[in-house]
């Protein structure tokens, strides 16, 4: 897949779910309208979709339908949302800018932020558990799990914890792969349990993809820190460095960062193999991880 036709299937699939989420919210008579109007804000302004796609991607390589993969990549934007949320609070990041909007507590205030943020998780697993399918226990365990303790939220306190420290690597891709890579290697799965049965091998190939493009992911994000533009990447430019938090480039230098990330793309092409050409979608958005430039 090259690159014109990679960006041609990101836009169609990020039309897609981006037209699944505004019927979350369209004619409807919200009992509280100004918290609705700040999930909107927190969900439907902006946004790579990257999660939703992988989930479209993975299900796809399986043999999965579209229609059965909208409940699940609504579901992990919407948890995807609600993180974002509140991580831009003052208690968390303290930040003033997301996808080059305003962040919810900016355009509305911290207790509308708290209470969006809350009803945009609960939202995503309102959606994902009123579709039908026959394992949907299992992908309700896997996008709980990949959300809360021993995930995305474990990932947040390391964060918070590591602020001003001084980590090793190892335990700096501990905590992206909880706060980063739990999410990233949910979405994969969910879109694989959509087309197979949870012992199917071909699950363990695509964890182990995900797995690798989780920390690609998170290096590459650091390095865009140092080296982007806030108008292009829609918030702070070098925000990790003013609130002295351990990066990538701070451990390893650009360079090494960057053939570290590189490396981790290496390692989730092979880990793809077993899935033959029905994977390339995926293989190319691997690589995307790492050239994207926001």
């Amino acid at each position: 897949m090259n690159a014109e036709t990679l960006t041609t299937a990101l836009a169609a699939d990020r039309a897609r779910v981006d037209a699944c989420l505004e019927a979350l919210f369209a004619e409807r008579d919200a009992p509280a309208p100004r918290l609705e109007g700040a999930m909107r804000h927190g969900v439907l302004v902006g946004g790579k979709r990257l999660r939703p796609v992988l989930v479209y991607a993975a299900g796809r390589a399986l043999g999965a339908d579209d229609d059965a993969l909208d409940a699940p990549a609504m579901a992990i934007e919407l948890i995807h949302a609600y993180s974002l949320v509140h991580d831009d609070l003052p208690a968390m990041d303290d930040d003033d800018l997301r996808r080059g909007q305003p962040t919810v507590h900016r355009a509305y205030d911290e207790a509308a932020a708290i209470l969006a943020g809350d009803a945009l998780q609960s939202l995503a697993f309102e959606v994902i558990a009123r579709s039908r399918h026959p394992r949907l226990a299992a992908m309700i365990a896997s996008l709980a799990e990949a959300s809360g303790r021993d995930g995305m939220v474990a990932g947040q306190a390391l964060d918070l914890e590591a602020v001003g420290g001084h980590p090793d690597v190892a335990a700096l891709a501990t905590m992206h792969a909880h706060k980063t890579g739990a999410l990233i290697r949910a979405a994969v799965r969910l879109g694989g349990l959509v087309a197979v049965a949870e012992d199917d091998a071909r699950l363990n190939a695509l964890d182990a993809y995900a797995r690798a493009i989780g920390l690609a992911f998170q290096i590459h994000d650091d390095v865009l820190d140092v080296i982007g533009d806030t108008a292009t990447l829609g918030k702070a430019s070098g925000a990790d460095a003013v609130r002295d938090k351990p990066t990538y480039p701070s451990l390893l230098g650009l360079d090494g960062a960057r053939a570290r990330a590189a490396g981790l793309v290496e390692e989730a092409a092979a880990a793809l193999a077993p899935l033959g050409e029905s994977a390339l979608p995926l293989l190319a958005l691997a690589r995307y991880m790492i050239e994207r430039d926001h």
